[in-house]
């Protein structure tokens, strides 16, 4: 399909550069088949949702993943990607012509990395000195690494390291928050909790390859960032039991959906899961894992509103955009959230 089928214009006053407090009274675009859209707000969830429904986050946290240093005079600056193993990340590096293979790269905090090869997606191998782990060493030298059009319009400050995280963090590993999750609050949790509404985590480890804009003209020739995800077989059990028992499975976020739908096999069982996967789910696609999704508004021409359009179909996502532009909603990683529900 043509990438620009998925463009839209969004004023840039639109896109949210804090949350809002407390988390949960953000904003709620529900879209429910083809009945007219419903304006709600993020604490109305319970009622929108079924007894016996499960609600399934993403547990990873996000690292301070974000560098700034020098090779010799040049100043670079890294954004980790993904971990390859104990010292050694993927990241993408700002001024990357002025690092060649071999070189050291000096980081705040006394923190230094060589640069290894570098990779088709642009990316370069960093191994990281020393014998600290490699997590103590971001403590350190490292910030929270946030996307690209907040970054760009303000510095990140002490309000990000928990702004920038959910409730459900625990599995350090992501440069990016799984940000639909950034909405709940334990009062939101106690009131689905009494609802009956049952809730999972799963993990998959954001990269930084989440923000990187397709640069195809068709889809066919794009090529999808590749993350580490887990589902535990108690859990991947649980699911499948609910979903038997007439439960429907709502994911949290873009990267529980594509975490449950790579652990799905064609009978639509959801299998445990721990591998790396690059699913890269376009319209056509057809879902076996999950009943419904609860997420941001995405970049436009982005793999996420491609997603998004194939859960719902494009035109019915061109117009639900249209509907949150017109009435204001705040877009991206801090902003308001949707109920998508086929």
């Amino acid at each position: 399909m043509r990438v620009d089928l998925f463009d839209f214009e969004l004023p840039q006053e639109l896109i949210a550069l804090r949350p809002v407090q407390p988390r949960d009274s953000a904003r709620m675009l529900v879209a429910k088949g083809d009945a007219p859209f419903d304006d709600r707000t993020v604490r109305d969830l319970p009622q929108l949702l079924e007894p016996g429904d499960v609600l399934v986050f993403n547990d990873t946290r996000v690292i301070p993943a974000q560098l700034e240093g020098r090779r010799g005079e040049a100043k670079i600056g890294a954004t980790l990607h993904k971990r390859i193993d104990l010292r050694r990340w993927q990241a993408f590096i700002r001024n990357a012509k002025r690092v060649r293979e071999g070189d050291q790269l000096v980081f705040g905090g006394g923190v230094t990395a060589i640069a290894e090869e570098r990779h088709s997606d642009g990316s370069v191998m960093l191994a990281f000195e020393g014998e600290e782990p490699v997590e103590v060493l971001l403590d350190r030298a490292g910030t929270m690494p946030l996307p690209p059009y907040i970054a760009g319009k303000r510095p990140t400050d002490e309000r990000d390291y928990s702004d920038y995280q959910t409730m459900f963090a625990a599995e350090d590993g992501a440069v990016a928050a799984p940000t639909a999750a950034l909405h709940f609050t334990p009062e939101l949790i106690a009131a689905l909790d009494e609802r009956g509404v049952q809730r999972e985590t799963i993990t998959l480890h954001v990269g930084a390859g989440t923000f990187l804009p397709v640069k195809a003209d068709d889809t066919e020739d794009h090529q999808m960032h590749s993350e580490w995800g887990r589902i535990t077989a108690d859990v991947a059990e649980r699911l499948n039991a609910a979903r038997e028992a007439g439960g429907r499975i709502i994911a949290v976020g873009t990267t529980s959906l594509r975490t449950l739908e790579s652990a799905a096999s064609e009978d639509a069982t959801i299998q445990p899961f721990a591998a790396d996967t690059d699913i890269f789910i376009t319209p056509g696609y057809e879902f076996r894992a999950v009943d419904g999704l609860m997420t941001n508004f995405h970049l436009p021409k982005s793999t996420l509103m491609m997603l998004v359009s194939a859960l719902m179909g494009r035109d019915r996502m061109m117009a639900a955009y249209a509907h949150a532009i017109a009435e204001k909603y705040r877009f991206y990683s801090y902003g308001d959230s949707s109920l998508l529900i086929p």
